[in-house]
């Protein structure tokens, strides 16, 4: 199961907030002792330290207004001061690219090696076609084996177009040609994907100052690895200082990540975080928003997430059907499945249900790793149609029939009708109002 982007910082943040919520009215005391855990935990996730202290410090300030301390919901009062300044320390709103002037806009990706730098190329790639733009993605990446043929392989996939030169050729001069074969075939953007070091050195710098000099790119985008935390802004900081970075691309949020360069880099380099990556699909990839990544930190869910992954991957004829069904309190293993099939589209279930405000704070376990999607099927294709409209009626018995007819083990029946059943069980807990609102299928 992918875990949610900042788990252990969120959860901690969410028992300070839990605390002060207890508590009624507030003295500076409660404050105090409430911001110096949320001190610890952003330090924990590898924030900044001066970044932590001067939110600290903002929030604080606001905290201990007399409009705050006399209110009738002063823990609610903090808990949105802080959301406010988390989004500030983010960059505020969500940056789009600039795709403006004579075509092709020319977006170049700098960063060290093992940030997801090329994938991160075909990702954005997609994101633009989907858009309607005409994009060529160039590899100018003559030195880890593999990696022009790697990205070809992800233009393919995106439908995007592609180019380099044999390995031997200068990277500035494969940029140049690369440029040249963008504007004479009419592409809208050209990415360009640069080489990667274990470190930063000279000659790393050097070639990306000679790549940017022979392009002039509209974007200088940094992709950087959200697991390492502060050595992101350090990482950042360099690159600015030798070529001009305009933006950031976050990648692996979906991992162990503390959090650290997603708080940090924004605010450290004066440079927005323009989108964020996970998964290795090209469909696993964002608009950054601060807004609603701070709501996801804080416990407070990311509904107008899910509403854009299920507006874009869901039909909306199938979405009314299953949005009746709900409101009925219909719900079968038929209408699992094929549910899954649409929730698969979108990522983890587990994440998108952690997205509603109240089940993000909820331990859940209806996800279903990938490889198991043909055996789920298996089994309930081993069911009867009255077993698969009414489970309940699945007792021992039937549940060996159903192992032996799909060659699984009772335990695997098992497992699928705690997971269906939680997952019904939670759907249905959701007002109808709530799930009219969220369009969730």
């Amino acid at each position: 199961m992918l875990k949610m982007e900042f788990e252990g910082l969120s959860a901690r943040l969410s028992g300070v907030f839990r605390k002060l919520r207890g508590k009624g009215k507030l003295s500076e005391k409660d404050i105090d002792e409430a911001l110096r855990e949320v001190r610890l935990s952003l330090l924990e996730a590898d924030v900044n330290f001066k970044v932590v202290r001067e939110f600290i410090a903002q929030v604080k300030e606001k905290s201990l207004s007399a409009e705050v301390l006399e209110s009738l919901t002063p823990a609610q009062q903090v808990i949105k001061i802080v959301n406010d300044e988390m989004v500030a320390l983010m960059g505020g709103r969500a940056k789009p690219l600039d795709l403006s002037g004579n075509p092709p806009a020319v977006l170049v990706l700098y960063g060290l090696q093992g940030s997801g730098k090329t994938t991160t190329a075909g990702k954005l790639a997609l994101s633009l076609r989907k858009n309607g733009r005409r994009v060529m993605l160039v590899s100018c990446d003559v030195y880890r084996p593999a990696a022009q043929r790697q990205l070809e392989i992800l233009a393919e996939k995106s439908g995007a177009g592609f180019f380099t030169m044999d390995t031997g050729t200068d990277p500035a001069i494969i940029a140049k040609n690369g440029y040249e074969k963008a504007r004479t075939s009419a592409y809208d953007v050209v990415i360009f994907d640069t080489a990667g070091r274990t470190q930063l050195d000279d000659e790393m710098m050097d070639e990306a100052k000679r790549i940017r000099d022979a392009v002039y790119p509209r974007e200088s985008i940094l992709v950087v690895d959200a697991m390492t935390g502060q050595e992101a802004c350090r990482v950042a900081q360099a690159f600015d200082e030798k070529v001009g970075l305009t933006g950031i691309i976050l990648t692996k949020i979906d991992s162990d990540a503390r959090g650290g360069a997603a708080l940090s880099i924004a605010k450290v380099t004066g440079k927005p975080i323009k989108f964020a990556s996970s998964g290795e699909k090209l469909e696993d990839f964002q608009v950054f928003h601060p807004d609603r990544m701070a709501s996801r930190i804080l416990g407070m869910g990311d509904v107008l997430t899910l509403i854009e992954k299920a507006q874009a991957s869901f039909d909306e004829k199938k979405a009314e059907e299953m949005e009746r069904k709900l409101r009925r309190k219909e719900f079968t293993l038929e209408d699992f499945v094929d549910q899954m099939k649409e929730v698969k589209k979108m990522g983890s279930f587990g994440d998108l249900l952690r997205m509603i405000p109240g089940f993000n704070k909820m331990k859940i376990d209806v996800d279903i790793d990938p490889k198991e999607w043909g055996r789920l099927e298996a089994i309930i294709s081993s069911m009867t149609p009255l077993e698969r409209r009414k489970p309940e009626i699945i007792d021992g018995s039937r549940k060996r029939r159903i192992a032996r007819g799909s060659g699984t083990q009772v335990q695997d029946v098992n497992r699928l009708l705690k997971q269906f059943f939680q997952a019904r069980r939670m759907m249905f807990q959701m007002t109808p109002e709530k799930r009219g609102r969220l369009r969730l299928p």
